[in-house]
C-alpha cells in the first residue's frame, strides 16, 4: 500500500494558524498533498477537534475512505514457482514479472512494478531461510579466491621449507575448477592467475566475485561501496568482465568458490601430502594432474562430472578470450618529456612525441613493453631494454620534428663532430679510440673532451688539444684539456705567439758579452 500522508498532523498546524506552504516545508509532503487533505475535510466538515482523540490511520480513513482497502491490494505470485523458475538457464527475476504482469493484466487485476517484485521475492527467500538462486547462471560469474590450507617446497641444499598457496577459481553452475600453485599472495601474482584461469576454461565471464583482499580490493568499508583496485578493474576490463566484490563476512555471495577451496584442500592437497617437492614447476605439474581428475571425477548427488557440464552448457556461453591475453603492468607516473623528445625511465631514453616536450607523461610497464601516455592517450609504445640496459635509447622517427634527426653516439658520429673543431681535436679523439680494445669502450672519453666546447669556445678547445698533442702525452684526456682551458694557458700561448715573440725556429734575442763585462 501507497505511504499514508500524516493528516492529522496537518490538520493540527492548520488549526495552529500555519498555510499550505508552511506546513508542506516543515513536512515530508509536498503542498499538493496538503491542498487535498484540506479539500477532503472542508467537504466532509471534518475539523481538529473531530479527529484529535484519532490515531492517524482513522483519521486518514475518515478523509480517504476511498484509498483504504482492507487486504494487499496486489497479489503475491507462486513464490515457490518463482524460485524453480530462477534455477533454469535463461530464466531472469525481469522475465518471471514480465509473465506475472502480462498475467495479471490478462485477468484485469492490478499487478505490482518490478522493484516490488524483486523486495518481495527477497522477503520470501529471508522468510523461507533459502538462498536466492539469482546469479548462478551458466557462463556468467567466475568466483576466486585464495585457499586457506598451503602446500610445502623444501630447498634440496638446504632444507628449508618455503610455503605454496593456491588459488582458486571456480565456475559456479558446473564448478569446474582451476587451482594454481604460487609462491606469494602479491597483487601480480593474484593478477596473472586470472589470466591463467580464463586460458584454462577458454573463455572470460560478464562477472568475477572475488573476496575483499588487499590484493584486489582497495576499499571495504563496512558502509557503502566496496571499490576494486585499479590494476585489477583493468585487467578485467581487459576480458570485457566486472569485478564484484562479495560483501564482508558474507560467504554466501560466492559460495562455489568457498566450496571449492575446502575441496581443493581435500582432493589436491591430501592427495599430494606424502610427497615432498623440492622443484616448483614439478610441484605446478602435479597439481595440474590432480585438477585434471578432480574436474572428471562423477559428481555425488548429480549426474555427470564437472568438466560435461562445463562442455555441454557453460562453454558455448563464454566470451571469447582478446587477442593478447592481459600483461600485468607498472604504472610510473610524472615523468616529463626531455628537449630532446625522450622520457627517461630506469637510466634508458625512450622517445614521445615532439608535441608533448615540456609536459609530464605517465608510463605504463609491462614484461615486455614500455608505454607512454598523457592525459590517458598512448603516445608511443616501445620496446622494453633489459635490466642490464644503460643509457639506451629507443627512438621513433615520427616523434622528432622535421628537420632535426637523433641517433644514437657512435665512433663516426664522434669523429665528425671532432672534424668540426679542428684537426688537433680529431687526433686527440682517434688517440683515445686507438688506445681500447673496443670503440665503444672510448666513446664516454672521447664525447667528455668534446662537451668542453659548451662551456669554452671551439678555438680554445682547438688549441688547448694542440697543446696537450705538443706536450708529448699518448693519448690526452678531459683531464688534461680542463686544465689548460680553466688556466687560460691556450690564451697565453696565442698572446705570445701575436707579440712578435720568438718561434719555434727561432732564437730571440741575445746580450752581448760586452753588456755582462761592465761593472
Amino acid at each position: 500500500m501507497a505511504r499514508r500522508i500524516p493528516v492529522r498532523e496537518m490538520l493540527r498546524l492548520r488549526a495552529s494558524g500555519l498555510s499550505a506552504t508552511a506546513i508542506a516545508r516543515t513536512q515530508p509532503v509536498s503542498k499538493t498533498s496538503v491542498v487535498d487533505t484540506f479539500h477532503a475535510a472542508d467537504e466532509r466538515g471534518v475539523a481538529w477537534e473531530d479527529v484529535e482523540g484519532m490515531t492517524d490511520a482513522e483519521a486518514y480513513a475518515l478523509l480517504f475512505p476511498e484509498r483504504v482497502h482492507d487486504g494487499p491490494v496486489y497479489a503475491d505470485p507462486d513464490w515457490d514457482r518463482v524460485h524453480r523458475e530462477l534455477a533454469r538457464v535463461g530464466v531472469t527475476l525481469k522475465r518471471l514479472h514480465a509473465e506475472y504482469r502480462d498475467g495479471a493484466r490478462s485477468k484485469g487485476e492490478p499487478f505490482m512494478s518490478y522493484d516490488r517484485f524483486c523486495k518481495r521475492y527477497r522477503e520470501f527467500t529471508v522468510r523461507r531461510q533459502v538462498v536466492s538462486r539469482v546469479g548462478h547462471k551458466a557462463g556468467r560469474i567466475l568466483e576466486v579466491d585464495w585457499a586457506g590450507p598451503t602446500m610445502a617446497l623444501v630447498d634440496p641444499a638446504t632444507g628449508e621449507v618455503s610455503k605454496v598457496c593456491l588459488f582458486v577459481a571456480c565456475l559456479p553452475l558446473g564448478r569446474l575448477s582451476y587451482v594454481e600453485p604460487t609462491l606469494d599472495m602479491g597483487q601480480d601474482t593474484w593478477l596473472r592467475c586470472h589470466v591463467h584461469a580464463f586460458a584454462y576454461i577458454g573463455g572470460s565471464t560478464p562477472c568475477i566475485v572475488p573476496d575483499n583482499l588487499k590484493a584486489g580490493v582497495t576499499r571495504h568499508p563496512k558502509e557503502g561501496e566496496v571499490e576494486p583496485d585499479g590494476a585489477y578493474r583493468e585487467m578485467a576490463a581487459h576480458y570485457g568482465s566486472a569485478v564484484m566484490p562479495a560483501r564482508v563476512a558474507t560467504p554466501r555471495d560466492k559460495p562455489s568458490a568457498e566450496n571449492e577451496v575446502w575441496q581443493a584442500a581435500l582432493e589436491i592437497i591430501a592427495a599430494l601430502r606424502d610427497e615432498v617437492f623440492a622443484d616448483f614447476n614439478q610441484l605446478k605439474a602435479a597439481v595440474a594432474a590432480k585438477l585434471e581428475e578432480h574436474n572428471a571425477r562423477p559428481f555425488t548427488k548429480r549426474e555427470g562430472t564437472r568438466r560435461e557440464v562445463f562442455e555441454e552448457q557453460e562453454r558455448p556461453l563464454l566470451r571469447p578470450l582478446p587477442a593478447a591475453p592481459y600483461e600485468v603492468c607498472e604504472w610510473v607516473y610524472g615523468r616529463k618529456v626531455q628537449k630532446s623528445c625522450h622520457v627517461a625511465y630506469r637510466r634508458n631514453h625512450c622517445s614521445a612525441s615532439h608535441l608533448a616536450v615540456g609536459k609530464t607523461v605517465d608510463l605504463r610497464v609491462t614484461d615486455a613493453t614500455l608505454e607512454v601516455f598523457l592525459g590517458g592517450e598512448r603516445l608511443a609504445t616501445h620496446p622494453l631494454f633489459p635490466a642490464f640496459a644503460r643509457n639506451r635509447y629507443s627512438t621513433h622517427a615520427g616523434d622528432l620534428p622535421e628537420g632535426r634527426s637523433y641517433s644514437d653516439w657512435d665512433a663516426g658520429r664522434i669523429r665528425r663532430w671532432a672534424d668540426r673543431v679542428g684537426p688537433s681535436c680529431r687526433e686527440v679523439v682517434d688517440r683515445i679510440l686507438q688506445r681500447v680494445d673496443y670503440e665503444e669502450q672510448g666513446l664516454d672519453a672521447a664525447l667528455a673532451v668534446l662537451r668542453l666546447e659548451h662551456r669554452h669556445a671551439r678555438q680554445r678547445l682547438e688549441r688547448a688539444c694542440g697543446l696537450a698533442l705538443a706536450s708529448g702525452g699518448p693519448s690526452p684526456r678531459h683531464r688534461h684539456l680542463k686544465p689548460i682551458l680553466e688556466t687560460s694557458q691556450d690564451l697565453v700561448s696565442r698572446a705570445h705567439a701575436d707579440d712578435g715573440g720568438p718561434g719555434e725556429d727561432e732564437a730571440g734575442y741575445v746580450r752581448g758579452a760586452d753588456f755582462y763585462g761592465e761593472a
